[in-house]
């Protein structure tokens, strides 16, 4: 639009639903340390009442009668409202979630208790490993910046942040060259386009304000450890690696398929069938425009840690000095290609996918695109990365677990590439 505001339509004939997704180039990453969480409380509170829609019950009630569902979500680089309902109810859908995007008025009351609200979503991530291992790894790898920052901020902080905080950093951030609205379903495209273009023709078109740059200085193995009393010591284990715009991404979206990202995995394979060291163990990666990383993530037996540990380690070693084989190399392949393309299918999956594209990099690709690049990727690309990225000084540890000292970690590390 003139104003700024991106619009993608994604049209498919052969489903009955549809999703209108509102994203907006915000998130954790943008806050400051007074104001850490900020991005996270506001995407709560925009759902608490509107100028039509005074209260929650009201939103929701609309919501029921659509027979849909709606939510919200914060990352680092951005945050999204959705509806998904049925396609003969796509204009309704859409107003609602612009509705909630646009006009939220932010009651003082539902403010304060939003706050304790959210102050017990994180005493939820803390007293559960599996999620809170992730706040210890950004930790470790970014330190006190905003990337290093939970995204829910701190107990701390959502306390003290204010009424006028909120809604400066909403009129600061929710603007029209900051947003995506992405329609994906069956729909009619002339209806969808003039009710966008209704609905948001209020929206500010003033620019937004950048994140800080993120600063990454490492020039040995490093570890955190947040000591708590558990049977089992869940941790993350990894390296940093590359930003979505690397030209040897796809390479490392293979390499981590084949350590980690599939059933018949490497690590699955060498933690868990020969060994039985622990129930799950997988991998994570993460691209975003400015960096990136490949993590495995697992719980172990805490007197079988430094096992599990040093098991993981030598894998890392082995794709680093020798590569995977051919066999592994279009197994990966195969199987990046048909999840993704069964992943696909709905929706909500076809609207994320192509929004967060065009949100993170200012481009879009269809999957077939992608597919071709994968389809490239030869045994010399992947060892390539693999010997890039698995060196001491981008290797990185984050422990829960009854433990204090950190050191032990890190000697471990120090030696095993």
């Amino acid at each position: 639009m003139e104003n700024g505001l991106r619009i993608i339509e994604i049209p498919s004939q052969n489903t009955n639903s549809i999703t209108a997704l509102v994203m907006v180039g915000t998130g954790s990453k943008y806050e400051t340390k007074e104001t850490s969480g900020i991005s996270h409380f506001l995407e709560h509170l925009q759902f608490k009442g509107t100028k039509k829609r005074p209260t929650e019950m009201e939103i929701f009630g609309d919501l029921d009668a659509l027979g849909g569902v709606a939510n919200a979500f914060t990352g680092t680089d951005f945050t999204g409202y959705y509806a998904k309902a049925q396609s003969q109810k796509a204009e309704i859908a859409l107003e609602l979630v612009s509705d909630i995007y646009l006009n939220s008025i932010l009651p003082p009351a539902e403010i304060e208790k939003e706050r304790g609200t959210i102050i017990e979503e994180l005493n939820m991530f803390y007293d559960h490993p599996m999620r809170h291992i992730w706040t210890v790894w950004n930790e470790v790898l970014y330190g006190d910046q905003p990337a290093g920052w939970d995204i829910a901020g701190t107990k701390e902080t959502v306390k003290s942040i204010t009424r006028d905080q909120l809604t400066a950093y909403r009129d600061a951030q929710y603007v029209a060259p900051n947003t995506i609205v992405c329609v994906a379903g069956n729909f009619d495209s002339q209806e969808i386009q003039k009710l966008v273009k209704e609905c948001f023709a209020k929206i500010p078109k003033e620019k937004p304000r950048l994140k800080a740059k993120v600063v990454e200085i490492q020039t040995k193995p490093e570890a955190a450890v947040y000591k708590k009393q558990t049977e089992q010591t869940q941790i993350n284990i990894g390296a940093r690696a590359y930003n979505c715009f690397h030209p040897k991404r796809y390479a490392l979206e293979i390499l981590e398929v084949v350590l980690g990202g599939m059933w018949a995995s490497r690590l699955r394979e060498e933690v868990r069938v020969k060994r039985g060291l622990a129930y799950d163990v997988h991998t994570e990666l993460s691209m975003d425009p400015d960096v990136g990383f490949l993590a495995a993530t697992v719980n172990l037996d805490s007197s079988r840690l430094d096992m599990g540990i040093e098991v993981i380690l030598k894998e890392f070693k082995k794709m680093a000095e020798q590569g995977i084989t051919k066999e592994e190399l279009q197994k990966a392949k195969d199987h990046y290609i048909g999840k993704y393309s069964i992943s696909l299918e709905s929706s909500h999956a076809k609207a994320m996918f192509y929004t967060e594209q065009e949100m993170l990099e200012g481009k879009v690709l269809e999957p077939k695109e992608i597919f071709e690049k994968i389809k490239k990727i030869n045994l010399e690309d992947v060892q390539e990365v693999a010997s890039d990225i698995f060196v001491p000084q981008k290797l990185n540890l984050a422990v829960i677990g009854p433990y204090e000292d950190k050191s032990r970690f890190e000697k471990l590390l120090e030696n095993a590439l």
